[in-house]
Parts: C-alpha cells; sequence; structure tokens
C-alpha cells in the first residue's frame, strides 16, 4: 500500500477532514465529495462516515462545493481528489454523467467508487448508499392525497433535474400520483436549486398561478424550507410535506405550518459509504445497492426514538 501524507488543508469551500486524531502514513485515504455543505443533512453524512473512519482506521476526507447547483465546482474536487491517489473514492453526483469520464479514470487506475446518496448513469461504482428515492417519494404523494382528500391540485419543488435524487424523487411523487390518486392532479413542477430563497419565490408564483392549489411537496430539505416561506408569505394555508429534516422543518412540523416530511438516514449512509469502500479493498462482493431506509414523520411521532435518531437539527 503506498504510504500517504497527511492532508492538512482539504481541496475547497467548507473541506473537512474527517476522524479524529492524527492519521498516520499507513492508513487508507478514502476522499468523500459530497454534493454540498449548505444542509444539515450533508453533516449528518458526514458524521456518520467519520464514526465509520475511526471504526476502520482509514483517514478520510469530506468536502463539497457551496451549493448543489455548482456541478463544475464538484468535477474540480473530484479531479482533485484523484490526483491525491487514493485508496478508494465516495461520490454524491450532482450530475449523473458528468462525473462519468473522471470515474472511468478512477476505475483504470484500480480506485474502487461508492456512490452515496445520489448515483451515477453508470455501472463504475460497486454500490450505491442511497435511500429508495422512489418509494420514499411515492409515500410522499400518498400521504398528501390523504391529507388533502384525495382530491384537488398540487404543486412540486425540485432540488434539480440532473441528480439521480432530483429526477426520483420527483417521478416517485408524480408517477404515484398518476397511478394511485387520479383524482389529484400534479399542476406544477418546479426546480429551486436546493436553495431556500429560490424555493421561496417559486412557491410564491406557483400559489399565485393555481389559485386552488391545495399542497406543495419540497423534494429536499432547502426545497421545502424555501417553500414553507413561500406559502407563509402567501398568507395561505396550504398542505405542505417535505424531504429531509433539518431545525427549520422540525419548528414548520411542531408548528403546523408544516404537515410532515420523509427523512432518510443520513448518519447510515455516511456509514454505509465508508463501510463499503473498506470491504472493497478487503476484496468483498458489493451489492449493487445498499437501500439505507426511510421514514414518514409528522408532529405525532417526532419523539418516537426510531424517528428521532435519524433526524438532525
Amino acid at each position: 500500500m503506498l504510504k500517504r501524507r497527511l492532508i492538512g488543508i482539504a481541496v475547497g469551500v467548507g473541506a473537512l477532514v474527517g476522524g479524529s486524531g492524527l492519521a498516520y502514513a499507513d492508513e487508507p485515504y478514502i476522499p468523500l465529495i459530497s454534493k454540498g455543505f449548505q444542509h444539515q443533512f450533508w453533516q449528518a453524512v458526514k458524521a456518520g462516515a467519520e464514526q465509520s473512519a475511526k471504526a476502520n482506521n482509514v483517514r478520510i476526507t469530506f468536502e463539497g462545493p457551496e451549493t448543489e447547483a455548482m456541478v463544475d465546482k464538484q468535477i474540480d474536487m473530484l479531479s482533485a481528489a484523484l490526483a491525491k491517489k487514493p485508496q478508494a473514492l465516495g461520490i454524491a453526483a450532482l450530475d449523473t454523467k458528468a462525473a462519468i469520464p473522471l470515474l472511468k479514470r478512477a476505475q483504470n487506475d484500480k480506485i474502487p467508487v461508492i456512490a452515496f446518496d445520489s448515483g451515477v448513469d453508470s455501472d463504475i461504482p460497486l454500490t450505491t448508499c442511497t435511500t429508495d428515492n422512489v418509494a420514499a417519494a411515492a409515500l410522499a404523494a400518498d400521504k398528501m392525497a390523504e391529507l388533502i382528500g384525495n382530491a384537488g391540485e398540487v404543486g412540486v419543488i425540485v432540488h434539480d433535474q440532473t441528480s439521480r435524487t432530483g429526477v426520483d424523487r420527483r417521478e416517485g411523487f408524480v408517477n404515484q400520483m398518476k397511478s394511485k390518486h387520479p383524482n389529484v392532479k400534479v399542476v406544477s413542477v418546479q426546480y429551486g436549486a436546493g436553495d431556500h430563497l429560490k424555493s421561496a419565490e417559486i412557491a410564491k408564483a406557483m400559489i399565485q398561478a393555481n389559485p386552488n392549489l391545495k399542497g406543495i411537496f419540497g423534494a429536499n430539505e432547502g426545497s421545502v424550507d424555501g417553500a414553507a416561506i413561500g406559502v407563509k408569505e402567501s398568507g395561505k394555508k396550504l398542505v405542505l410535506i417535505g424531504f429531509d429534516s433539518g431545525k427549520e422543518q422540525k419548528e414548520n412540523i411542531r408548528s403546523g405550518l408544516q404537515a410532515g416530511a420523509i427523512t432518510q438516514n443520513p448518519v447510515g449512509i455516511g456509514k454505509c459509504t465508508v463501510d463499503s469502500a473498506v470491504k472493497a479493498l478487503h476484496g468483498e462482493k458489493l451489492p449493487k445497492k445498499i437501500d439505507t431506509g426511510f421514514f414518514w414523520y409528522d408532529k405525532t411521532n417526532m419523539t418516537d426514538p426510531k424517528i428521532a435518531a435519524v433526524l438532525y437539527d
């Protein structure tokens, strides 16, 4: 195994060195490239990755661009990580296709690639640690339909249409409505780049353009946090359903502004990513996808130990 020097400064804004204590020269180095740092979701993923790194005696870095709209910045970070010749690599791709040329380079260099949160349109990753986003969004659709009386107009605000999570959550919600709740019509699907301010403006415009709108589904933390601002400023009472967790969502659910949300298991995603990379380094065969689970939560079950364990501030 090649010996690596401890990297004191990781590439990119918000880059964080995982684990605790000193990293020794013979520790396997595994960089993890996330989608961003503006949401607490990624901090929870990082925490899980650090737990696994400590348990497995490996060194990780965990970094991502400032926002989830910065595909080019993520590609630069991926390139810089590969230049350090790591033993393995984790990637949560912002674009399902853009990272593939660099991942082919990793494959050629015999660097095991583990996808997390959002996969790529390639079989290069040995596995993907992720939520079943189609099923999770379908559950959100079921809850929305139930809460609006199984009839009416709803809108969807998604973080992007390039990542696997963005596509799957959109399709999971929309297709579930079409197949299971035909009296509920999705009248608008908009994209806010996971930015709460942009998503707030989208929500306000959506409400104004659709006066009979009964609900909005926000497909990630930033999308629903912004939608909540838009709903509040509009003065209308709508059913608001989100995805992920975070302080704002939890407060909005407690206050009744938001009905509930789908939570993933971000700590579990982080642990799964590093655990899988270590298994790959040991020559173990991995399944093509590892479902890390999801739950519906609202103010009636937020304190349930099983739910509380996967929520974050």
